[in-house]
């Protein structure tokens, strides 16, 4: 008897959750989504993602994949109904639907896109959804500095420290800020991310925006491949994967 492995997309609020990941300390959206999908087809399932998000980090778009026994193609992609009602409510199923037998969902991915909210005025209903920033920030600034990542491959001074990955190099091809009702949002296009990556560029293109760094610096910053040099992690709160591509997969 053999398996079939289909994609699943999803969405979730993470304030309530310590990541994507299973861990031993806390809950988490794949251990939710796993138990879901064990109880729903009755056979253990184990989903692996696209990504790891943190502790705090929302996703809009997010895509695992998962093996079931043999069972009829409409009872699984069907299946929507009843895994979101197994689900916690700030997560959603969207799609469930059949992929080849070596499809990944983390290694085919061909880019990912994150965005960053900031709002300057308290706001009840942003509360754990964006970062509030108790000052001003020229955005025509750090929109310069944000170009400068464009030009550059090696983020190792955007990386957390004592990774696993064999390689810091990620090819980003859009960054920009954009004043939106009052409030700011980054977005961020590339191949793949390092771990804190997204948070740690935002706290240095806030350090430009303040005016405690010069655009130039942020050059002198990325070849010097240190991450003390770099700004501070901005609060996971604000941060959203928005968007994953694949070559097979449509909207």
């Amino acid at each position: 008897m053999n398996k079939q492995r289909y994609f699943i997309e999803l969405s979730y609020n993470g304030t309530n959750f310590h990541g994507w990941q299973t861990q031993p300390n806390g809950i988490t959206v794949q251990e939710c989504l796993d138990k879901a999908l064990t109880t729903y087809f009755r056979q253990d399932i184990v989903t692996l993602g696209c990504g790891r998000t943190d502790a705090g980090v929302h996703a809009t778009q997010f895509f695992a994949h998962f093996d079931v026994w043999i069972l009829p193609a409409g009872e699984v992609v069907n299946a929507l109904t009843g895994i979101n009602s197994l689900l916690p409510y700030d997560i959603a199923v969207k799609r469930i639907f059949k992929v080849k037998d070596d499809a990944h969902a983390r290694f085919d991915a061909t880019s990912r896109m994150y965005n960053y909210h900031i709002h300057f005025a308290k706001d009840p209903f942003k509360l754990d959804r964006s970062w509030l920033y108790k000052g001003n920030l020229d955005i025509v600034k750090m929109n310069e500095a944000a170009q400068v990542l464009l030009n550059f491959t090696d983020f190792s001074c955007f990386s957390k420290s004592k990774t696993q990955t064999f390689t810091n190099n990620c090819k980003i091809t859009e960054a920009k800020f954009e004043e939106i009702d009052g409030a700011l949002v980054f977005t961020i296009k590339a191949d793949r991310f390092l771990r804190n990556m997204v948070r740690a560029i935002v706290g240095t293109m806030v350090l430009v925006g303040k005016g405690d760094l010069e655009i130039a610096n942020v050059a002198q910053i990325i070849e010097g491949k240190n991450r003390s040099k770099a700004g501070q992690s901005v609060p996971a709160c604000g941060l959203y994967l928005v968007g994953v591509e694949y070559p097979y997969v449509k909207e």
